[in-house]
């Protein structure tokens, strides 16, 4: 059985050590892809950091993180955006 992830808000590590995550990346792509303004509201330790890390590795066009969730397939330019 997979372990949760306490205290670790890195998609990096969360992948690499096969442990549970929730496939948000619908929400991040539905995101990104929406114009307007966003406020991140959630209680204390419900993943917020996680997520911007997610969207983080997105940007930074880490593929190969994403292997098997929903962001992966959908057609996305994996072209390292530069800010």
């Amino acid at each position: 059985m997979k372990k949760l992830p306490i205290g670790i808000n890195t998609l990096d590590t969360i992948i690499s050590k096969d442990l549970i995550y929730v496939d948000k990346t619908s929400i991040a792509h539905k995101l990104i892809n929406t114009s307007g303004r966003y406020f991140l509201s959630r209680p204390r330790r419900f993943g917020k950091s996680l997520f911007i890390d997610t969207l983080k590795q997105i940007f930074e066009g880490n593929k190969d993180l994403f292997k098997g969730l929903y962001i992966y397939d959908i057609g996305k330019s994996w072209a390292r955006l530069e800010v």
